[in-house]
């Protein structure tokens, strides 16, 4: 959508300010203590390797060692219901993700904790682009376009793979299927890494999955990416044409992670985060690395994160609904 895409273009300078005025030194001054860095997800994949790129540039300027917690399960939404009941003294972060943030509230028939009430947005942190790839032995099609005309020319309906029910992913090939009118039928996998291996091995012909762990498929010649799935193209992949410019034009759909504290954390350590999260990740090297990751920094104040999220999870409520997806 294009709001969302105003959102994280922003990269708020004001935030490098904001909040060191009367946050540094002085009796109780934050932090006090080792920060725990939680994150929803095991160590290796995409949240893990943001947090360890990010965490010690952030605790030198923080004067703090920040400890990562991994807690994956329930979609993200273990770590974050531990955060949400932590002490709000900011000794106790999240590294929330898409689904923690914006999309259990729309797949859960309940959670333990409210993303909104029970949370408090610091930064986004990242964007990491999904892609539309195919099998090139099995679907004919070079472009977006070609592969909608092919889609529908099979009104039994195609399969689909992503990297799991109720992923990013898997609402990314819902918005696909509902904005082109085509019919294509889920087929979950436990990660992105046997979706992409099926679809190399042929076992299924379309997957939606991220642009980082498709670009080995891609390079080796077994899988074609035909679009990002976004207004412009990416540029940690600058020769794959945007959703926008090849046939389907207002198809965005992207992971994110963003940095969130307890919700009654105190306005100025919220700032303080901002501060220095924001200059962290417009360091170069981080930058760097990150983007090697496949992730793309997208620093933002606190409020136009929170923004952000009420928009993804409007926009999201709307495909959850029409397509029926359901976790439990």
């Amino acid at each position: 959508m294009a709001h969302n895409s105003l959102l994280i273009a922003f990269a708020c300078t004001a935030a490098l300010h904001s909040g060191l005025a009367g946050a540094q030194g002085g009796p109780g001054a934050y932090p006090a203590k080792p920060i725990r860095l939680v994150v929803t997800f095991p160590p290796g994949g995409s949240s893990d390797t943001v947090a360890r790129i990010v965490s010690p540039r952030l605790g030198e300027r923080l004067h703090q060692t920040i400890v990562i917690d991994n807690r994956p399960g329930g979609g993200g939404g273990i770590g974050a219901d531990i955060v949400a009941k932590a002490p709000a003294d900011g000794h106790t972060l999240l590294v929330g993700a898409q689904g923690a943030m914006a999309l259990n509230v729309l797949l859960y028939r309940s959670l333990p904790y409210d993303p909104l009430k029970d949370l408090a947005p610091v930064t986004l942190l990242v964007t990491s682009p999904f892609v539309v790839a195919v099998n090139p032995s099995l679907i004919s099609a070079t472009s977006l376009r070609e592969l909608i005309a092919l889609l529908k020319s099979k009104p039994g309906g195609t399969p689909f793979a992503s990297g799991g029910n109720g992923s990013g992913m898997h609402l990314a090939g819902e918005l696909f299927r509902l904005m082109s009118a085509t019919q294509m039928i889920h087929v979950p996998y436990k990660g992105n890494g046997q979706a992409l291996t099926d679809l190399a091995g042929g076992q299924v012909p379309v997957a939606f999955v991220d642009l980082a762990s498709a670009m080995p498929f891609v390079k080796s010649g077994r899988i074609k990416v035909l679009a990002v799935a976004s207004a412009k193209r990416s540029v940690m992949a600058p020769d794959i044409p945007s959703a926008a410019e090849s046939g389907l034009p207002g198809y965005e759909a992207f992971g994110w992670f963003g940095l969130v504290a307890p919700a009654a954390t105190p306005a100025q350590i919220i700032a303080r985060l901002n501060a220095d999260t924001v200059a962290v990740l417009q360091l170069a090297d981080v930058r760097e690395r990150l983007l090697a990751a496949g992730a793309e920094p997208a620093p933002c104040s606190a409020g136009e994160f929170t923004a952000f999220i009420r928009a993804e999870i409007g926009k999201w409520a709307k495909v959850v609904k029409d397509s029926g997806a359901r976790v439990d």
